[in-house]
């Protein structure tokens, strides 16, 4: 395929250099952000979403006050722009499959959120079965950002962090957290694949990246994925020996 990289993956909405992340204050609200969809159709433009949340109402919010800064969050979070690359996919891979919609959320908050993305490698370090404590959390964001937060924001995030995560599926459990193994599906690596690719990774690579690594599976179960995604039209996906081939044309289109 031939897509132009720029200069900086921040053109495809990528956020790696901020570490004001909002898992001080938000989880990756993915509640909401399935409201959101439903209220308004693939082809919405960021005002056309801005006016569903303020207007309409159609995250069920008591105020205006938490519209606007749920509204703020969900766009840093997941831009809400289909001119923005990272967000287009999203939208197109989440309406065609409901399930696939907490990993397809989690990748794209951590492409776009540096604290979240600063607990990715804890939790894919900790055994199924294993507790997860936000203590643990707060360790793992005071070591990507040493002398960055003061006790009460990193308790926050800690709390914060923890709760995206079972979001996602890779934590379950009300009083204790356990880790058990996300549900992968050939959406969520259709879109795992879209971001290692616009993150440098390319052939056999593509799937030793951050974000296959997110999806909890083995390197086998996501070649079979990658071929289930090539046959609903996602990916062009071809791999033969030691060569792998992938394509990403139809989430890259204009």
């Amino acid at each position: 395929m031939s897509l132009q990289m720029p200069t900086t993956a921040s053109e495809f909405g990528f956020i790696d250099d901020n570490p004001v992340g909002i898992h001080a204050s938000r989880t990756i609200m993915l509640a909401e952000l399935r409201l959101l969809f439903a209220a308004c159709d693939t082809s919405s433009t960021f005002e056309e979403y801005k006016f569903a949340i303020i207007e309409e109402n159609a995250l069920l919010k008591k105020t205006e006050i938490t519209r606007k800064s749920s509204l703020r969050w969900l766009r840093w979070l997941y831009a809400l722009d289909k001119h923005v690359l990272l967000f287009l996919a999203l939208r197109d891979l989440c309406d065609n499959d409901m399930d696939a919609q907490p990993l397809l959320a989690l990748l794209c908050a951590v492409a776009r959120d540096p604290i979240l993305k600063g607990t990715a490698e804890m939790i894919l370090a900790v055994p199924e079965g294993e507790i997860v404590t936000p203590k643990m959390m707060m360790e793992a964001v005071r070591a990507s950002f040493p002398d960055r937060y003061n006790p009460t924001t990193l308790a926050s995030i800690g709390r914060n962090t923890i709760s995206s995560w079972q979001q996602a599926g890779l934590l379950s459990g009300k009083l204790h957290k356990v880790r058990v193994k996300a549900q992968s599906r050939p959406t969520s690596m259709a879109y795992a694949l879209l971001l290692g690719y616009l993150s440098g990774a390319r052939g056999e690579a593509l799937f030793r990246t951050l974000w296959c690594r997110l999806l909890d599976a083995p390197a086998n179960v996501l070649h079979e994925q990658a071929f289930a995604a090539s046959q609903r039209g996602w990916i062009e996906y071809r791999h033969m020996g030691d060569v792998t081939e992938v394509g990403l044309r139809f989430l890259v289109r204009k």
